[in-house]
């Protein structure tokens, strides 16, 4: 577990982060129902069974924001590929709550999800983001992720051709 301040929406408080369990699956399920709700989160439209999240999910790196004794983000990784060239580099999905964006979460969650990435020796972490989510690019950027390009017409949503941007962040201490 590891506690952080972080100051948002004109107050400060304190966050813990600690690793996700599958008891926490119905939180983390409700705050990825809320991403999907947004429309700019993510192109699935329901939210997975644990099982099925657990199996596509990295077993490490699995991280919980804890305000109160509420769940109020996660993060996680999936790999890009099965090949063992690839193991070091991990797609990374970062949510937060509803009720608690705009709070310096997000970016808090993913500062720790690069220092928990690097320890387990990933040298890149990827991300596909909806050009209209400007608040989860510029987290990324913030965390030292670059635009490589923008991947039009990737797929779509209600028949609706969306666009995501393809980032990356390569690792100063991983893999150089």
């Amino acid at each position: 577990m590891w506690l952080k301040n972080i100051s948002g929406k004109n107050k400060s408080m304190s966050m813990l982060f600690r690793k996700m369990t599958p008891a926490d699956w119905p939180s983390v399920a409700a705050i990825y129902l809320e991403g999907i709700r947004t429309g700019n989160a993510t192109f699935q439209t329901e939210a997975p069974t644990w099982e099925e999240w657990d199996k596509a999910h990295i077993p490490h790196c699995r991280l919980l924001a804890i305000i109160g004794e509420e769940v109020a983000g996660w993060a996680a990784l999936t790999p890009v590929s099965g090949r063992c060239v690839y193991a070091g580099v991990a797609e990374e999905s970062v949510y937060v709550g509803e009720k608690f964006r705009g709070q310096g979460i997000g970016l808090a969650l993913l500062e720790q999800l690069v220092v928990e990435s690097e320890a387990e020796g990933f040298w890149t972490l990827q991300a596909g983001i909806f050009p209209e989510n400007i608040g989860s690019i510029r987290i990324h950027e913030k965390c030292g992720f670059r635009v490589l390009g923008r991947r039009e017409r990737i797929g779509q949503m209600g028949g609706v051709w969306r666009d995501t941007l393809l980032l990356e962040r390569r690792s100063a201490v991983v893999g150089v």
